[in-house]
């Protein structure tokens, strides 16, 4: 069993021993399924079957609606037999579940499990297992069969980790928009690890940029082989380092030849020396800038923070341009 906390006090779980467990004695706990419950149980499982995340498939199966996992009302007796009856020091031996009625967002499942039979040479306890939902309905039936724990023990109950799920749904809306544009040629300085050349590859795939990759072909096309990535949408222009990489990319920019610059496996400061040289660089009338577009959980929007990487100690004109960049980009 689980004493709540009281008074600031941490707390207590306790388990029912094989000697203290009565037949028929009986423990339950009732949890709400949600959404985020649905979505952190295909997380961790790796079940995304579409039954139970995408409403427009959903719709159109047999129960008309997203449904949980079988496994998170079979998770509920788990959690009852493992902290409530016999609780801590039990294990698991068996398990038989028969599934009756579809769980879906909202519902408030019970579960609980009774003792039915006690082994004395093993200590082995086998309970009737149900999980009810809010009419009163079998969602869930079966039985478990368990060693129950012979020491006591009662220890305080860990406390667990606040679990947030998080969407990108601000960047897809992005995307989205981005679907009816052409590809930006993009000159990709020195993509010579796998995060740099996988990106810019799979924004080839989306339909995002059309990529130039400069730097040393074998050694690019080393990554590409040990990492399986494609680059058959993939132009590469064969430069000796990454400093000559620098260079080339800010000069195809200049020419026109591509309409932006993606920063590859290159110290940041080697590639804004070339985009902030006077004679031969990227500079306007107005400041260069940074600008995060963030997807925060907590805001109903992409969020752009600025300037976060280039400008140390802007003066206020400097935050002038800083600001009017990023409205530009917004």
């Amino acid at each position: 069993m689980i004493d709540v906390a009281k008074n600031g006090a941490a707390a207590m779980i306790e388990n029912v021993t094989f000697e203290e467990i009565q037949i028929g004695q009986s423990a339950s706990l009732s949890r709400r399924l949600t959404m985020s419950d649905i979505e952190l149980f295909a997380t961790v499982s790796g079940d995304i079957n579409p039954a139970h995340l995408d409403e427009e498939y959903a719709a159109d199966s047999l129960f008309h609606k997203v449904i949980g996992h079988g496994m998170w009302s079979g998770s509920l007796i788990s959690a009852v037999l493992g902290t409530l009856l016999p609780g801590p020091g039990t294990i698991y031996l068996g398990q038989d579940l028969r599934f009756r009625r579809p769980v879906g967002v909202g519902d408030v499942i019970t579960a609980t499990v009774t003792a039915r039979e006690k082994r004395d040479d093993k200590q082995v306890v086998v309970f009737d297992c149900v999980c009810l939902n809010q009419d009163g309905k079998e969602v869930v039936t079966g039985t478990a069969e368990v060693i129950a724990p012979t020491m006591k023990v009662r220890r305080e109950a860990h406390e667990l980790p606040q679990v947030q799920v998080i969407r990108h749904d601000k960047h897809d809306e992005m995307l989205k928009k981005c679907e009816a544009l052409p590809p930006v040629p993009t000159a990709v300085v020195h993509p010579c690890d796998e995060s740099s050349l996988k990106g810019a590859a799979e924004a080839a795939e989306a339909g995002l940029i059309a990529p130039v990759l400069v730097g040393p072909e074998s050694k690019i096309r080393s990554v590409a082989d040990t990492f399986g990535i494609d680059l058959s949408r993939c132009r590469i222009v064969d430069v000796e380092h990454s400093h000559a990489a620098a260079e080339t990319g800010v000069a195809l920019a200049r020419s026109g030849e591509v309409e932006a610059v993606m920063k590859g496996s290159l110290h940041t400061d080697e590639l804004m020396a070339e985009v902030v040289r006077k004679e031969k660089g990227l500079r306007t009338g107005r400041r260069l800038s940074h600008v995060f577009v963030m997807n925060v959980p907590t805001y109903p929007r992409a969020l752009l923070i600025t300037d976060a990487a280039i400008n140390i100690y802007p003066t206020l004109e400097d935050k002038v341009d800083i600001v009017q960049n990023a409205i530009d980009l917004a």
